[in-house]
């Protein structure tokens, strides 16, 4: 077999061993190792010493020289030398302070509050409650970036409640998994920042760009919720005045101030601060982590038991998000090493796309690798072999990304690997069905299609922002 035959093997076991069900990021580092040895075996590196020896050698001798020279592959280098690059790299230390404040605010007790709220304010619109809960999911998902935290929450706290207005289960259930998602699109997000690590592309420029795509698709989402609710009122009834009371207009405001400011005020500061040059990602990260801690004592909601679960879930998270990097670094400088990456550009030059054309057949595959896999995987081991071809077809990868994060909303959402879906028939009523929420959700993907047409079409979309405030 050419060297190039090897990679394509290669990547076969790791999806055949993906499907079976191991772990991704160990699967990564141990094919990663296994075949860079092939790839950098060394004779005259490994087996030297081996002169040294002679008939009255010991076997003690024998085995430490074998075992010095099977160690003394270039692989082992690299291994190493990738994992302090991942440990090192300043992009990637924002991610366990976001996460630590968006773990600290799941548990700060503010979205009961905010839900509650923006179902008084909005009671007079056409699917009042359906709105409340995906501004809700919105914001919270927003200050998050962890989405089976927000359709978990809000499973438990919106969907009792809006059954118990008689909506449609699926209508509700759709409303809760796609609002859900919209933490890993809408900045701060934590995808956005791995997306940032793989591609080089700059995260302010990446959180600018994803601003105006992420609002569009809420507007869609809105759209599609108050328009259904006026076309068929069987699915979100009015709610009466038992289950919505009538609030005065001053005691509304003093709870949106207690409840909405607080974390929208959080969330734009550290949004701002970001784009505005004010502070790194690292630094922002670090106020919104403090941010969330003060929210958590001003409601006095934070416990010890709550900063250790915090903490902990932190860590856990990013050492997944670290080991996938080290296996994902480790497994593409071989697979490029043996030509792998050379192999599958010529061959998507030879297919003689145009620039829509390639961007239609990359998103395609990144929407069918979503049934499978979590969108760390995605954005960490496979965008990064769409990467080299951008410049090829004049593809930014600013844009790029944008598109990605965008099709990445549907991994969550389509059956039959649809996350979302699962995290809510967790918490769910028992008569709540699983093809009830997969019926819910589908509308929801065609708004997401919808939202990457018009930044397509409309590609200001994405690049009005970043050059408004950065230039070109």
């Amino acid at each position: 077999m050419t060297d190039p035959q090897v990679a394509l093997l290669m990547l076969g076991i790791f999806i055949c061993l993906v499907f079976l069900g191991f772990p991704i990021a160990f699967t990564l580092m141990a094919l990663g190792i296994a075949f860079g040895y092939f790839a950098y075996y060394d004779p005259s590196r490994m087996w030297r010493g081996y002169e040294r020896l002679d008939e009255t050698a010991s076997w003690w001798d024998s085995t430490s020289l074998w075992v010095e020279g099977f160690f003394n592959s270039r692989i082992f280098d690299l291994f190493v030398n990738q994992s302090y690059t991942v440990m090192a790299n300043e992009v990637l230390t924002a991610v366990p302070l976001f996460l630590f404040m968006g773990y600290i605010v799941e548990r700060a007790n503010i979205v009961d509050r905010l839900f509650t709220t923006l179902n008084i304010a909005s009671k007079n619109v056409p699917g009042s409650m359906g709105v409340a809960a995906l501004i809700t999911c919105t914001l919270f998902a927003t200050a998050t970036g962890i989405v089976g935290a927000v359709v978990t929450l809000m499973g438990l706290l919106a969907l009792p409640a809006m059954l118990k207005a008689r909506y449609d289960p699926s209508f509700a259930s759709g409303i809760i998994c796609a609002g859900g998602t919209l933490g890993i699109l809408i900045p701060p997000s934590i995808m956005l920042i791995v997306y940032a690590a793989a591609s080089g592309v700059s995260i302010v420029r990446l959180y600018a760009g994803a601003l105006f795509p992420g609002l569009v698709l809420v507007g869609l989402y809105l759209v599609y919720v108050v328009g259904r609710s006026i076309l068929q009122p069987r699915v979100a009834p009015r709610p009466t005045s038992e289950e919505v009371p009538d609030v005065p207009f001053l005691r509304l405001v003093w709870m949106l101030g207690t409840s909405f400011l607080p974390l929208a005020l959080l969330i734009m500061a550290v949004l701002g601060s970001i784009l505005f040059g004010l502070a790194t990602p690292t630094e922002a990260a670090a106020i919104g982590a403090l941010g969330g801690m003060v929210l958590a004592v001003a409601y006095r909601a934070m416990t010890y038991q709550r900063l250790r679960e915090s903490v902990y879930l932190t860590v856990r998270t990013t050492a997944m998000v670290c080991w996938l990097f080290i296996g994902s670094y480790t497994f593409s400088s071989v697979f490029s090493y043996l030509g792998g990456e050379e192999l599958i550009s010529h061959f998507v030059s030879g297919l003689d796309l145009t620039p829509l054309q390639f961007l239609l057949l990359a998103q395609l595959i990144i929407f069918l690798l979503g049934w499978p896999l979590e969108w760390s995987e995605i954005i960490i081991i496979f965008v990064p072999i769409f990467l080299p071809l951008l410049p090829m077809f004049g593809v930014d990868p600013l844009f790029f990304g944008i598109l990605v994060a965008l099709n990445l909303q549907t991994s969550f959402l389509t059956p039959p690997m649809a996350m979302s879906a699962y995290y809510l028939k967790g918490i769910a009523p028992p008569e709540v069905r699983l093809t009830q929420i997969f019926s819910g959700v589908m509308p929801f993907l065609v708004m997401v299609f919808m939202a990457m047409a018009l930044v397509y079409i409309f590609p200001n979309l994405v690049f009005g922002l970043p050059q408004m405030i950065y230039g070109r």
